[in-house]
């Protein structure tokens, strides 16, 4: 087979994978959930496997465990958060009436100075204020979408019952035959490249599980943060707004900038003095900057390749694309992606078609 040929192979193999994963999207969550918690628990089986147990205790052991810890957590929470969800929900009304009233306020003031400023800074700041109003209005437009898929894919009823029911049966038969799973795979790898190719699968593996675990870690740090000290300020639905903002702390920089619009929205019309107002926002700083110097440098670090641009793009696209599936999806292929294309870049830098001559010939 020439090169050609294989390129066509590939390409059509991935343009089949793409269009499946498309039209599937809506049904796929629980099945891509289930895979990837029997991804991140088969270090923890392979362990008890040396330690004596047998493959199907092991999972049969770990599956059960996970997901009762998790339940008994769900369990605890709720009634917590369904509290705050009624308050929360009881003061979204008055907080779309300060969002107005502020806009309102700004607005007036900025037609007050433009008649003070310069022609050409007058034309840069409106083409400043049309990219800014492009860029939010993608990313509306995008998470109304990502909200769209979860609701149709991932929230509806059936999405509920899936993932209840579905995905734990998923995580136990993908557990159980993982290793089996990666020895029938290598064993379809042509002969010729498959060393190649299962040292940038390891390097792969690498990226991924050094990401999402150094990533849930401080997704976890920032969580406790957020809702303890949102909760001792006195803040009401703290713990909702702190739990939603550590959650999304993955995509760079959007979990601060929520949680700090949200909170001190919240923290306006509830209090009547500026120091509460003054400490949420404080909280949510103090968060950004910490996650930024000193937990994601620490727990994630700059050996993962995944630059924070690249993560946002990957979310986005695959939200855009694949609804939430996508979304799930956007971290590993972003990782697959960076790999190949540094792979590619070492590649063309070792290849004549960088030094300039012929395969053979010495370097002028």
């Amino acid at each position: 087979m020439s090169r050609s040929q294989r390129a066509l192979f590939w390409g059509s193999g991935l343009l089949v994978f793409l269009v499946l994963l498309h039209l599937l999207s809506d049904i796929l969550t629980p099945f891509i959930a289930g895979l990837a918690v029997a991804y991140f628990l088969d270090p923890l089986a392979d362990k008890l496997e040396s330690k004596g147990c047998t493959r199907t205790i092991s999972t049969l052991i770990i599956t059960l465990g996970f997901f009762l810890i998790v339940a008994s957590f769900l369990m605890l929470l709720f009634p917590l958060l369904k509290a705050q969800i009624i308050s929360m929900a009881g003061r979204l009304p008055d907080l779309m009436v300060l969002i107005e009233d502020l806009s309102a306020q700004t607005l007036a003031q900025v037609n007050a100075l433009l008649p003070l400023l310069p022609t050409e800074t007058l034309d840069q700041a409106r083409s400043a204020a049309s990219d800014y109003s492009d860029t939010m209005g993608t990313m509306i437009t995008w998470a109304n979408r990502v909200l769209a898929g979860i609701w149709s894919g991932g929230m509806a009823v059936f999405g509920v019952i899936s993932l209840i029911i579905i995905t734990p049966i998923v995580s136990f038969f993908m557990l159980l035959e993982w290793d089996n799973i990666v020895k029938r795979a290598d064993h379809l790898l042509p002969r010729k490249q498959a060393d190649t190719i299962r040292q940038q699968l390891k390097l792969i593996d690498q990226t991924i599980s050094a990401f999402v675990r150094g990533q849930a870690t401080v997704c976890l740090v920032l969580i406790g943060w957020y809702s303890v000290t949102l909760s001792l300020i006195g803040l009401e639905a703290g713990l909702l707004i702190g739990l939603g903002a550590g959650l999304i702390s993955f995509i760079p920089y959007v979990g601060a900038i929520t949680g700090i619009a949200v909170g001190v929205g919240i923290a306006t019309l509830q209090f009547d003095t500026v120091g509460p107002i003054m400490g949420v926002a404080g909280i949510f700083l103090i968060g950004q900057i910490v996650e930024s110097y000193v937990l994601t440098p620490r727990l994630v670090g700059d050996k993962v390749g995944l630059h924070d641009l690249w993560i946002m793009f990957a979310l986005m696209a695959g939200g855009t694309l694949f609804g939430f599936s996508g979304v799930l999806l956007a971290v590993p292929t972003a990782a697959v992606i960076g790999v190949l294309i540094r792979f590619s870049i070492s590649q063309y830098l070792e290849s004549p078609l960088y030094h300039g001559h012929e395969d053979g010939d010495k370097l002028s």
